[in-house]
């Protein structure tokens, strides 16, 4: 690649914002939509709100001063006369509209006091021979201070000066139809007038295609490097049985499912192979993925080695703290719970055990990857709902366990070895998402649910029935059940999660999000303690102290407290049989997902149970979408596939909030079948054509492919 002159810095900063630190990177700066300056229209012949060009002499210009100071310029063809209006403009555009003049202009025609008129038009001063275009004009993503002109001259020198040559193999290119990789940069950035607008624009046309095919193979070719990468490495073998794991299924009360043991069969395999197991496994909610996991942890143990189970949020790790306790301490086995809301002394002596070896199974939040936090022997790291944490958090706690001989943390033998790595999901992931973002994972499914889990029956009930609601709920709960009341969410938007529009007002920043959520669920819980003054109405949210979410939750457990009125604290992690009934607030605030782990608190134990979606009106159509989509089925993959197609991938990987990139222009459901040309090319091309790969990954992943360790 030839070099060019360095930008200024407040260009280079400009650019930055775009995401544009390289040529390449301007090849790839694709455009929006088009414009079709390559014919002219008569002013007469222009249709009203359509984009046309017309060229005409100025015949008049004029600064006006009412309702406002502007300038205001009619030009004239052979057709008639249109004014071109400027609300905003420079003393040299005043100067060069002087009549007489001639002018090509751009815009969309619209009926003004005075006729037709364009409103700030896109207009350039030329001669009576001025050729037009040969090519459609691209418009392209910008910012503040970085005109259309000046990012087009920067990406015709990027153009001119990049090799952009093939890496595909040719048979590929040709059996799909598509075009040389230069030709079709070419043409998305210079289309030529015949080309299919709606195709280029849609991005359906065959230069589209080739260029989300080019992406498509990075990621797969990235995903299966590191596949390789992980299989060269050292794990310690956890393979050899013990007689904790066999304890632990003798003293269950119930037996493991088929799906259960297929799953547990699996991670036993990987954790007996002397590389790292990478391992996702999933199920819906309910499945039983904790029980598995307590299994594997119980074979680091035998084997010598020390578990650590990190979960998201407080609740959930303490859910499975009392969860591994129950079930490892009669075997023996030393548990530490550690959080950031314990004591100082607490985490203090909780670290020591852990370092010491004493602790044989970690328990708790983020707490657990941070400095001065050291283990012994981590043989296993189990991560629950994996998509919660961002992609450095998971590798730190793999980093825990990486030990050089001769460390202080290093187990007999060890030389630079990882520990085992088991990620859990409650969340399903699409098979397009599972094909392309965690194509170097292996993945087991849980796809059955335990034997006497009833199924939740789903009611969508307007906001101003609420008194059937509360009259449900108190019949529920003086039969001797208990029900959960969870608070809307408030979100940093204009519009909530489900497309409903606000009330109009300030954005509130994040701080004050949180703060309107809280108060909201104080209101409610004052107003449900007032309405249900003969039951024990509980109140649980994020700002609670460890002890005091702990201290509400084991009251609700133990029966002590009827209705739980709670924030999205609760969405994942607990788990009371005899919650038997559900209300989701504002149901249409929520998203897809958080609907569905939501509804899964219930339905746990042997009483029919139902989940009630409290909506507010009139519902946007997203919101409409959404509930629909829940009131309808119960299958955590067909809700996943609907929120992919909602949200995008960003909040099932858990990147949003480590800024590692997602595919910029492949559609997983559009372009499934490129999805599966790149799955089924890349192990190819690594075999056939490794230098061909090796160029590929550099042009398009080029400094960026540790973000793509998920």
């Amino acid at each position: 690649m030839a070099t060019a002159a360095k930008p200024a810095p407040s260009l280079k900063a400009k650019l930055e914002k775009l995401g544009i630190r390289s040529q390449f990177d301007l090849v790839l700066h694709l455009p929006l939509r088009y414009e079709d300056e390559t014919r002219l229209t008569a002013i007469a012949d222009a249709h009203e709100g359509v984009p046309v060009q017309v060229e005409g002499t100025v015949i008049d210009s004029k600064i006006a001063y009412r309702p406002r100071r502007q300038l205001v310029c009619t030009i004239e063809d052979d057709s008639g006369p249109l004014t071109m209006r400027f609300l905003n403009f420079y003393g040299s555009q005043a100067k060069a509209l002087v009549a007489g003049a001639r002018v090509r202009a751009f815009g969309e025609i619209r009926p003004g006091f005075f006729g037709a008129e364009m409103v700030h038009p896109r207009y350039r001063m030329v001669h009576a021979d001025t050729p037009l275009p040969e090519a459609l004009t691209p418009i392209y993503p910008t910012t503040a201070g970085l005109p259309q002109a000046a990012l087009r001259r920067l990406i015709g020198e990027a153009l001119a000066q990049c090799e952009l040559d093939e890496t595909l193999p040719p048979d590929t290119v040709a059996r799909f139809g598509l075009p040389a990789f230069r030709q079709a940069i070419d043409a998305l950035h210079r289309p030529r007038p015949g080309d299919d607008a709606r195709a280029l624009t849609g991005r359906t046309h065959p230069a589209w295609r080739r260029i989300k095919l080019e992406e498509l193979l990075a990621q797969q070719l990235s995903m299966r490097l590191h596949y390789r990468e992980r299989k060269s490495k050292t794990a310690a073998s956890l393979g050899r049985p013990g007689a904790l794991s066999a304890g632990l299924l003798k003293q269950l009360p119930f037996r493991l499912t088929g799906a259960q043991r297929r799953a547990w069969s699996e991670i036993e395999h990987d954790l007996g192979e002397t590389h790292p197991m990478h391992r996702l496994l999933q199920g819906d909610v309910g499945s039983g993925k904790t029980v598995v996991a307590a299994l594997a942890a119980l074979r680091a143990v035998e084997n010598g080695r020390q578990a650590a189970v990190m979960a998201p949020t407080e609740i959930l790790a303490e859910q499975h703290f009392r969860k591994f306790s129950e079930w490892l301490v009669p075997l023996g086995v030393e548990l530490t719970w550690l959080s950031g809301s314990q004591k100082k002394k607490q985490r203090a002596q909780a670290a020591a055990d852990i370092a010491s070896g004493a602790t044989r199974v970690a328990v708790g939040t983020h707490a657990l990857f941070q400095e001065g936090v050291t283990f012994q022997s981590l043989g296993l790291a189990i991560v629950d709902e994996q998509h919660r944490f961002g992609v450095e958090q998971r590798l730190a706690l793999r980093a825990k366990g990486s030990a050089t001989k001769g460390s202080a943390t290093a187990g007999a033998g060890d030389v630079n070895t990882e520990p085992h790595q088991l990620m859990m999901s409650a969340t399903p992931i699409p098979r397009t998402l599972s094909m392309s973002y965690y194509a170097d994972l292996d993945v087991s499914l849980i796809d059955e649910l335990p034997p006497g889990r009833t199924p939740v029956r789903t009611k969508l009930i307007a906001a101003e029935r609420r008194d059937e609601v509360l009259a449900r709920v108190r019949d529920a709960c003086r039969a001797g059940r208990q029900a959960y009341w969870v608070c809307p969410l408030i979100e940093d938007s204009a519009e909530d999660p489900a497309g409903n529009a606000r009330a109009r007002g300030p954005r509130p920043g994040a701080r004050q999000a949180e703060a309107l959520q809280l108060q909201t669920v104080i209101d409610t819980h004052a107003r449900l303690a007032g309405e249900f003054a003969e039951l024990g109405v509980g109140l649980v949210h994020g700002r609670l102290s460890g002890a005091d979410k702990a201290a509400v939750m084991a009251e609700f457990a133990a029966g002590k407290i009827q209705l739980l009125v709670a924030t999205t604290v609760i969405e994942v992690g607990v788990d009371v049989p005899n919650a038997s009934l559900m209300i989701i607030e504002h149901a249409e605030r929520f998203g897809l997902a958080q609907l569905h782990q939501l509804r899964g608190r219930v339905g746990r134990g042997a009483d029919d149970s139902a989940c009630i979606l409290l909506y507010q009106k009139p519902l946007g159509e997203i919101a409409r979408a959404r509930l629909k989509v829940v009131f309808e089925t119960s299958d955590g993959f067909e809700i996943a596939r609907q929120d992919l197609a909602l949200r995008g991938p960003g909040e099932y990987l858990g990147v949003r909030q480590s800024g590692a990139p997602l595919l910029r222009f492949a559609d997983l459901e559009l372009d499934l079948d490129l999805l599966e040309a790149a799955r089924d090319l890349a192990p190819q091309m690594l075999q056939h054509h490794p230098e061909q790969a090796r160029r590929h990954l550099a042009r398009w992943l080029a400094g960026k492919s540790e973000l793509m360790k998920v």
